[in-house]
């Protein structure tokens, strides 16, 4: 089955500007992640947005939510910036969509050698074939349900609500 992935920037897009001297978006990484990793799962890359999930608004959250209602595809995973990212899995996890949708992201851009970005994306790989029909944030090798789930930015990782710093 295959599964589409439906890129909105975040820190897992963003490339070192020497110019500048900061963090831009330029394009996605991820034709070339998947080549680097071997990826044999079928998969369909959607350009959503490149975007901060800082500067995310309504729209934006209305834009990446459609692209999940019209998916063909039945298995999702949208890469989105850490900072938001909870509060558009809500969105998407109160559609109740047909769907299997794991958000993902990363701490680190893919592009610094210290990126947590690879091991996220192939931890929602594996998520998104295995779970049933819901909303989902992969993140720190475990898997949160959208609407039990938190960034702990004390410790930069995410952790259920019920029981901070055990998987779901």
């Amino acid at each position: 089955m295959k599964i589409r992935i439906i890129i909105t920037g975040g820190t897992f897009d963003k490339h070192y500007d020497p110019l500048k001297g900061d963090l831009t978006f330029k394009d996605s990484h991820f034709p070339d992640i998947l080549e680097y990793v071997r990826c044999s799962a079928p998969i369909e890359l959607e350009i959503n947005q490149l975007i901060d999930s800082l500067d995310i608004k309504t729209s934006n959250r209305m834009k990446i939510l459609e692209s999940c209602r019209w998916s063909d595809e039945k298995r999702i995973i949208l890469t989105h910036g850490t900072d938001t990212m909870v509060e558009t899995a809500k969105l998407i996890g109160e559609t109740n969509l047909d769907k299997t949708i794991v958000l993902t992201g990363s701490m680190v851009p893919y592009s610094f050698s210290s990126s947590d970005a690879l091991f996220n994306l192939g931890c929602a790989i594996v998520a998104v074939q295995l779970l049933p029909q819901g909303v989902y944030i992969a993140m720190n090798g475990k898997v949160f349900s959208w609407n039990n789930v938190r960034k702990n930015y004390e410790k930069g990782i995410f952790e259920d609500i019920t029981t901070p710093g055990q998987a779901s």
